[in-house]
């Protein structure tokens, strides 16, 4: 098995690194770069504004690495009287180890779905949400909290910068590394490999096999191609997990 990990920044290139020291032939091929977002200068300012008691929510540890290097930089401090939230745990762990705040996060569903299922999200009236996020991304959260009264707030900390490559050139790499399996662990990342593959090589990738953390993106899949036994859900999308999943398999 040979696994092509798309992943920007460091968190792919320490995928890449774990997966070949255990001994899963990785290919790093990152679709987009990671960069400082276009309002993160409003942060401070709209931290300030939040009532004690409302909500700050952070979309991935991106948000929370551009968010809190902004804060440091600015003499500005997580404060104490809000009360945050992350999608995920490794999200929730590293906002915690930044902020020094408590962090919830849905333990059953890391994802928007069982953010809204939380007891503190059941009726917003009268709160502030603030959400620290990419440009783009999903829209279910910021609608829904609307809709239960909330007055949502957004801030673009990193932004998504699709990698130039020359598509027949990478494909051409990725067959002759024997890549037959990829990770894409969200949907824009689907659709910039899907947007990127040569048309001509569509068979080859829908037949390689698809790794994801998220029924939505799984669905995506299929209807982009896939058939639905070429597509394996990883219980979470971090590392260690995807990791210890490939590596199993792997064995098999």
């Amino acid at each position: 098995m040979a696994v092509l990990v798309t992943r920007p920044d460091t968190r792919g290139e320490q995928l890449t690194e774990a997966l070949n020291k255990a001994g899963v032939a990785a290919l790093h091929m990152p679709l987009f770069r990671i960069s400082a977002g276009r309002e993160l200068n409003e942060l401070p300012n709209k931290l300030t504004q939040l009532k004690a008691g409302d909500f700050v929510f952070a979309v991935s540890p991106n948000a929370v690495e551009f968010a809190a290097e902004t804060l440091r930089n600015t003499g500005f401090r997580w404060r104490q009287d809000l009360t945050y939230f992350a999608v995920g745990q490794s999200s929730a762990e590293y906002f915690c180890e930044q902020s020094e705040q408590a962090v919830h996060y849905p333990y059953a569903h890391e994802n928007s779905e069982g953010l809204l299922a939380l007891p503190q999200m059941r009726q917003l009236t009268g709160k502030t949400v603030l959400i620290l996020r990419g440009n783009g991304g999903r829209e279910l959260f910021p609608a829904q909290a609307a809709i239960r009264g909330a007055q949502v707030e957004i801030v673009e900390c990193y932004q998504r910068v699709p990698v130039e490559y020359d598509p027949i050139e990478q494909t051409n790499l990725c067959q002759r590394s024997g890549i037959n399996t990829i990770i894409a662990t969200s949907g824009d990342i689907l659709t910039r490999l899907t947007d990127f593959v040569p048309a001509g090589e569509r068979d080859w990738l829908t037949q390689c096999r698809l790794v994801t953390s998220s029924w939505r993106v799984a669905k995506s899949a299929e209807r982009a191609g896939w058939q639905k036994r070429q597509i394996l859900i990883a219980p979470k999308a971090d590392n260690a997990t995807l990791v210890k999943m490939l590596a199993e398999l792997a064995e098999k």
